[in-house]
């Protein structure tokens, strides 16, 4: 984390600064697109954007990237315990954690219930017990947890102009996990998961066979563009929200959304062939969408003054 981030955000504590380094490390590591768009915030929002990302990902680091090495129970185990930690330093006001140093601090400075944290737990914990999802009302219950309290968890950083703004970036967050899980089916076979819910996939005639033979075929190819279908109609319902933020704010979201739910037009691109390739953003890309918006950021930034610090 840079010293001008840091000081920009207020956060002097020597041990509170390296919480929210490691966060921000852990970010720039894992998160490249969510850590390209994080850049397009004012240097004062940023650390508490790392904050959130450094908590949800060491969780997701115990579920999912330290399967070689324990078993479910031992996971389910690690996971209980620091998430039981967290709950009680939320709860406390104050931690020791590495990463929840600076989640404690985001959520204090600004009020985010600790309700939202209490869902993504919950969802973690799902990934380690629950492999299948009958009907897309069922995976909501995870992407809840998993996604949608991200942007909830968000926009009290971003600066929410109007309450409108909550339920905007709760779509969003469940696009981005939705586009995720087309792009991860492969990879999530790999764990044991299946994230498409099967009556859907059942609609198009394919079975868990199908999809454990490892081979496109239109049958699948259908049930993954009903499933993009579904990522851009979230993507357009959350869309007017990006209005109801903070202008120095609005640039981040929207290259976030653009790159995110872009995913899924790389899986076009490749004819969806999700299990021999990654569908994954250019570089090219990456600098097409950002740099028209660090042009908006700076001016928005050059408009707002006062609020670009904080």
């Amino acid at each position: 984390m840079s010293a001008r981030e840091l000081d920009a955000a207020g956060i002097v504590a020597p041990e509170l600064r390296a919480s929210y380094s490691e966060c921000k490390r852990l970010n720039s590591l894992h998160g490249k697109t969510y850590y390209l768009a994080t850049l397009l915030l004012p240097p004062g929002k940023r650390p508490f954007v790392h904050a959130l990302y450094g908590f949800a990902r060491y969780a997701d680091e115990i579920v999912d990237d330290l399967a070689s090495t324990l078993s479910a129970e031992e996971k389910e185990s690690a996971l209980s315990a620091w998430s039981t930690q967290i709950l009680k330093d939320l709860a406390n006001g104050e931690s020791k954690d590495h990463v929840g140093a600076a989640l404690v601090d985001t959520v204090q400075r600004f009020q985010i219930p600790i309700k939202h944290f209490e869902a993504f737990l919950r969802s973690m914990a799902m990934d380690i017990s629950i492999s299948r999802y009958e009907s897309y009302e069922n995976l909501m219950e995870y992407v809840y947890g998993s996604a949608a309290v991200i942007g909830l968890e968000m926009v009290p950083i971003l600066g929410a102009l109007s309450d409108d703004a909550y339920p905007a970036a709760e779509k969003l967050g469940i696009a981005f996990q939705l586009a995720n899980f087309i792009r991860d089916v492969g990879e999530d076979l790999e764990r044991g998961r299946i994230y498409l819910p099967l009556d859907e996939l059942s609609s198009f005639n394919v079975s868990e066979e199908m999809l454990m033979a490892r081979v496109v075929t239109p049958e699948l190819k259908e049930a993954l563009k009903f499933n993009i279908e579904r990522v851009r109609q979230l993507q357009r319902e959350a869309a007017p929200g990006t209005k109801l933020l903070a202008p120095e704010s609005r640039a981040c979201i929207e290259a976030a959304s653009e790159l995110y739910c872009g995913i899924v037009d790389e899986v076009e691109k490749i004819n969806y062939q999700i299990f021999t390739k990654r569908a994954k953003t250019s570089t090219t890309r990456r600098l097409a969408v950002a740099l028209p918006a660090f042009t908006r950021a700076l001016a928005a930034r050059r408009a707002h003054p006062s609020r670009s610090t904080n």
